[in-house]
């Protein structure tokens, strides 16, 4: 732990100090399934990519399910703008789930955590594992079919190389909280 930098242990720390890859994953307050509509899964997926959009973070994979989200992006120069992203995101789609849903004051978001992608292998590994995230929990059987993740985008723009190569990444080391 650097010096100076307290410690908090129920919070995880959040330390931009370099341009790169980021992996990003948030929940829902207490694990509830709080998206559990087509309709609130599109508004939250269209508001990640509104606010990637609008503070310079270029997306690479995505999953958004019912308690949490997932995505891979490469950030702006100042990669402490993930913080301000995540934060608008978060008041943003929870004022608006909650009006949707007639609740006032609901909380929400729980928490996000964070994760600079180093290495190559790395990189891969983890896009394969947020574009399939939703085969991961039993959503669906193929994540191409799931239209809230990035799979069938990946299979659309993306070379069959690639496709097929990043298909071949293995996914079970990699170390994400995920357990939702």
């Amino acid at each position: 732990m650097s010096e100076g930098v307290p410690y908090w242990p129920h919070a995880p720390m959040h330390c931009f100090d370099e341009r790169g890859i980021y992996m990003v994953t948030a929940a829902t307050y207490q694990k509830q399934w709080l998206f559990n509509s087509p309709e609130k899964l599109s508004m939250l997926r269209d508001m990640l990519f509104k606010y990637a959009d609008q503070f310079e973070w270029r997306l690479q994979a995505w999953a958004v399910l019912n308690n949490h989200y997932h995505f891979v992006a490469v950030s702006p120069a100042d990669a402490s703008t993930l913080k301000s992203m995540l934060s608008r995101l978060h008041e943003y789609s929870a004022k608006k789930l909650n009006r949707m849903e007639g609740v006032s004051g609901r909380k929400v978001w729980h928490n996000y955590w964070e994760t600079r992608v180093t290495h190559q292998t790395s990189y891969f590994a983890r896009l394969r594992y947020v574009h399939q995230n939703p085969v991961h929990h039993g959503v669906v059987e193929n994540a191409s079919n799931y239209e809230w993740c990035s799979q069938a985008w990946l299979e659309r723009n993306a070379d069959r190389s690639f496709v097929n190569t990043l298909g071949r990444f293995k996914t079970d080391r990699i170390s994400v909280r995920d357990d939702f």
